[in-house]
């Protein structure tokens, strides 16, 4: 199963059959919404979609629930995500409506949870490549041969905390750190899919030049217009890459956790053992 968690401006599955609505009770709460789960086309593949801010986009970046997002895509069988971010251009020649996908994260948030390994064990996960590789790669053959949008592979994408924008100090030091996209909703999301291991991409959408151009400052109607006109050059890189996804998986994204608990198995309260259990208890 492949998941899709849809951002700012995709709140719809793909066109899916055998269609169903999925509530899934996890440790950490429920998801954004119930997962629409259903086959793709005449693919054999299904396909879990989760829209990250709601149906309505009625929660805030750093309210997320992020962790539970993650859970319930595992407890469902998913081994691989795509995801979609609507983001902002820290540079000239990336305008609005360009598609990029990035392969660095700088984090820049202060207030989320970013691991399932919050009590009773510690796992120290490495996380110097906190996109799948090959999914990056995967991601960015499909934008460039299912859409006609201008597109970009890797670059830095700085997660801040939002739900405001950057004031303009921030936006000019961002760049002046040679960072590409700025956005609110990477972080804990790749950390967590990697804690899971879960391969792990996304195709981030320009909508604006964030506020260091002097001729535009960001607004929510600019985002709103852009991730728009976005939508459907992001739904047809994400078809495209479900469609012409390898079977197996050729990364490390699957052992993610091999050597990485550091606390002994008999030291693990039975609580948090049950409760981080589907991710982590092969290791224990």
């Amino acid at each position: 199963m492949i998941g899709f968690i849809g951002g700012s401006g995709i709140y719809e599955a793909l066109p899916l059959n055998d269609v169903r609505t999925v509530g899934v009770e996890t440790p950490y709460g429920d998801p954004s919404a119930p997962v629409t789960v259903g086959e793709f086309g005449d693919t054999g593949t299904e396909v879990a979609f989760l829209p990250r801010h709601g149906p309505k986009h009625q929660r805030s970046p750093t309210n997320l629930p992020y962790r539970a997002n993650i859970y319930a895509l595992k407890e469902l069988g998913v081994e691989r995500i795509l995801a979609s971010n609507a983001v902002g251009s820290l540079r000239e020649d990336l305008p609005p409506q360009t598609l990029v996908v990035p392969n660095q994260i700088f984090d820049r948030t202060k207030h989320r949870t970013s691991t399932f390994f919050d009590e009773g064990l510690v796992v120290h996960m490495p996380f110097a490549d906190p996109y799948c590789p090959h999914m990056v790669d995967h991601l960015h053959e499909s934008a460039e041969q299912a859409t006609h949008a201008e597109t970009e592979k890797g670059g830095t994408y700085v997660c801040i905390e939002g739900p405001q924008y950057s004031s303009r100090a921030e936006s000019e030091f961002y760049r002046d750190q040679g960072w590409d996209v700025v956005g609110m909703t990477a972080i804990p999301e790749a950390k967590l899919a990697r804690e899971a291991e879960m391969c792990y991409a996304t195709v981030a959408g320009v909508t604006d030049y964030d506020v260091w151009k002097a001729d535009s400052e960001v607004t929510l109607e600019e985002v709103l217009d852009n991730a728009a006109e976005n939508e459907e050059a992001i739904k047809e890189t994400v078809e495209h890459a479900i469609e012409t996804l390898p079977e197996e998986r050729d990364c490390d994204c699957g052992s993610a956790l091999a050597g990485t608990v550091n606390t002994p198995t008999e030291a693990i309260p039975d609580e948090a053992r049950e409760r981080v259990e589907p991710l982590v208890g092969d290791y224990l």
